[in-house]
């Protein structure tokens, strides 16, 4: 019984504050476009991010058919660059 006298003013407290979060955050217009922060992960920010790594020319030792990529692995191969 002595726990209801601090739990009750307790979650009255809680929830005068949720209700103040709430009016805050709709005055300061968080609400406002419900639908551009469900399109940000679909919309590519850096264009040059999506175009394919530039291969180097084929090294005749690597058998003239395969080349070698920015990191220093060959197209192909799986291993973890060094």
């Amino acid at each position: 019984m002595n726990s209801l006298v601090f739990l009750i003013p307790l979650s009255i407290l809680i929830l005068v504050g949720a209700g103040i979060a709430l009016f805050w955050a709709i005055d300061h217009g968080q609400f406002d476009d419900m639908e551009a922060g469900s399109l940000l992960p679909v919309v590519d920010a850096d264009p040059a991010a999506t175009e394919p790594a530039a291969c180097q020319e084929p090294d005749e030792s690597a058998g003239g058919a395969r080349g070698t990529m920015d990191n220093g692995l060959t197209l192909g191969d799986t291993r973890a660059s060094p």
